[in-house]
């Protein structure tokens, strides 16, 4: 445990150099050879921004937003609490790492809920009446503030930190090759061009599904879940648990909608970190096709993808 705590602080410390170092990377714009939609012709996406998000549309999100905005979406901020009249207009919401208040600035025990009940209540609704749900939740302090909305669709997360026993908070990729990513719909995309067999993602969390989810990235053997009570502080009695067989990544569909859960956000950034600005997430060298996979996971809350759930 000990050697596993040194190494995730090492190579957090590396990779993301600290996170009030973590920018966009606004010169990350991979090319979209067939956009999905003509220029602001394309579906709503609201990007939430009213739960202490760390990550928004103008933030560390921006090279997400600016890549949807050139697949032809209509990508806005939704600063409000969801309630039917907000999300009314929308046809996708991206819940990305929000946080109740009192975790802002405190990583640490307890995590509760950043939505009230009146706000999972209208999201839920939102999505059975047709609705496409983005819902991402990083590592602790994250999936404790997701909790209650995925518990809706019967999404279990464990509050802490996925990773490698043997590689030890290097990147993880999941392939098709190895099995830990998982054929679906999103992997192939709409054409062969946008096949995907490989996803890298940056130090997450993990979750387990309902019956009626279909699973796109799972965990290999040698993988825990590290729960601190502090976020990146990490002992002899750290708890630990075992998440062999458990997913990072699924979809599942709920009344007329679907819904989309990742349990790492940074997968789906292009960000630079530290002194060094040192690539993380799809501008990594390690992520040449994340920036394809988030296109394709777009489009099948779009309805573009129309088989599989």
């Amino acid at each position: 445990m000990k050697k596993i705590a040194i190494c995730l602080l090492f190579i957090f410390a590396i990779v993301s150099g600290g996170y009030s170092q973590q920018v966009a990377d606004t010169e990350f714009k991979p090319p979209i050879a067939k956009p999905a939609y003509k220029q602001n012709t394309g579906p709503i996406v609201l990007i939430d921004e009213a739960h202490f998000n760390f990550h928004t549309a103008s933030g560390r999100y921006l090279p997400f937003a600016e890549l949807l905005r050139r697949d032809g979406y209509v990508v806005k901020p939704s600063t409000s609490k969801f309630t039917k009249e907000a999300l009314k207009d929308a046809k996708i919401l991206v819940i990305a790492n929000a946080l109740a208040e009192q975790n802002n600035d405190k990583w640490s025990l307890p995590t509760p809920s950043a939505f009230t009940d009146e706000e999972i209540l209208a999201a839920c609704d939102w999505v059975k009446s047709g609705g496409a749900l983005l819902l991402i939740a990083d590592h602790m302090p994250f999936p404790g503030a997701a909790e209650k909305l995925a518990n809706e669709f019967e999404i279990k997360f464990t509050n802490g930190f996925a990773t490698n026993q043997k590689t030890q908070g290097v990147p993880d990729v999941f392939s098709l090759t190895d099995k830990t990513l998982v054929d679906h719909p999103i992997l192939k995309g709409r054409e062969k061009n946008e096949n995907v067999d490989s996803v890298t993602s940056f130090t997450g969390s993990a979750f387990q599904l309902g019956k009626d989810a279909k699973p796109l990235m799972v965990f290999s053997e040698n993988y825990v879940s590290l729960n601190p009570q502090v976020a990146w502080q990490f002992n002899e009695t750290t708890e630990r648990k075992e998440i062999k067989g458990w997913y990072q990544g699924a979809t599942l569909k709920s009344g007329k909608g679907r819904v989309a859960v990742f349990g790492e956000a940074a997968m789906f950034s292009a960000q630079l970190g530290g002194p060094n600005k040192n690539p993380m997430g799809m501008n990594s060298p390690l992520a040449k096709q994340n920036a394809q996979f988030l296109l394709n996971v777009m489009h099948w809350l779009s309805g573009l993808l129309k088989n599989g759930n």
